[in-house]
């Protein structure tokens, strides 16, 4: 068991720093015992992007969404990872076996993402009841071409990238299985869990760049009708959203439908919202890519945000608590 405070040298170097393997040249100082600091060095024309997220939610596959999340914060900026730094808060009792687990975790989507673990703080501390991860990422881009979420304008119309609600529906899978096999077949809670295969939107980012994109916002808390809210708030504009049109699983549905919850404020990274002046061109693009694509609506002058859905129309509201805390 490991002892209140900060964790000790030799589980650093076992659990921790033998977990790292991903480097990055543009880090000429990362993670070591002792050190506070973490150094990068950019070209010339280059940016850099950053970005903070913690993981509260959950605590099954916590590495995998900590490293995702922030990474497509960063990629939601049309930014290149490059590096994280994290905050790893364990409560009093963790086993050193969880904290390895948790940063082979991050370090396979790391692997996958070339992404390298920089530096951090690792400790036990009774001020947390559940393992908590915050992440801090660095990212690069190029001069001018730095995406917002504030860039939409009237006329874009509107895209979302694979399918709405997919972290959040992984999530219950994993955490309320047994009260959804009593419904629901074993298979369709399988493919449920199986939904943080989609997490990552990096691929989005970097096909969605190419396409002269206005803006973009991943849907993460508060679900796609937040990220909506959000994007429009943020560039000062109406919308026009077909409900009918926005990609959902029918597992996430039937998830839902059991918990008794929204599935538009539900959680949902994996899935991207995206603002352009041409979506025809943006979804065949993304689709000969290999990301499911859909354009939902248009980006419209003044502040009306409105919902159709088979005639009737609803105006959209400001985000609310995610759903997922309703259920967990």
């Amino acid at each position: 068991m490991l002892e209140i405070g900060k964790v000790s040298e030799n589980v650093l170097k076992r659990s921790v720093f033998r977990q790292i393997h991903t480097t990055r040249p543009e880090v000429l100082k990362g993670a070591g015992v002792g050190e506070d600091c973490a150094a990068l060095k950019l070209a010339m024309d280059e940016l850099f992007v950053l970005s903070t997220d913690p993981i509260t939610g959950t605590a099954q596959d916590i590495g995998n969404l900590a490293m995702h999340i922030t990474l497509n914060d960063l990629a939601s900026a049309g930014a290149e990872p490059v590096g994280v730094l994290l905050t790893i808060l364990l409560p009093a009792g963790s086993e050193e076996s969880q904290l390895k687990e948790m940063m082979h975790q991050m370090e396979l989507v790391c692997a996958k993402e070339k992404v390298q673990i920089m530096g951090g703080h690792t400790e036990v501390t009774r001020a947390v009841n559940q393992p908590l991860i915050s992440v801090c990422g660095v990212g690069k881009a190029r001069e001018g071409q730095l995406v917002t979420t504030d860039g939409a304008k009237p006329g874009d119309d509107l895209v979302i990238t694979k399918w709405v609600g997919l972290e959040g529906t992984s999530i219950l899978a994993k955490e309320k299985e047994a009260e959804l096999l009593a419904r629901y077949p074993a298979q369709l809670i399988e493919t449920a869990k199986g939904f943080d295969q989609y997490l990552s939107v990096l691929p989005e980012s970097a096909v969605a760049v190419t396409c002269g994109v206005h803006a973009m916002h991943d849907v993460t808390e508060g679900g796609i009708f937040g990220a909506l809210w959000e994007m429009a708030e943020s560039s000062g504009i109406g919308l026009r959203v077909d409900l009918k049109q926005i990609p959902i699983k029918q597992e996430t549905i039937e998830v839902c439908e059991f918990f008794g919850i929204n599935p538009y404020e539900l959680i949902s990274s994996g899935s991207m919202l995206i603002a352009t002046p041409d979506g025809n061109r943006l979804v065949r693009e993304l689709e000969a890519a290999g990301i499911h694509a859909v354009s939902v609506g248009k980006a419209e002058q003044g502040k009306n945000r409105i919902l159709f859905n088979d005639g009737e129309c609803r105006f959209l509201e400001p985000p609310k608590t995610d759903e997922l805390y309703r259920v967990l």
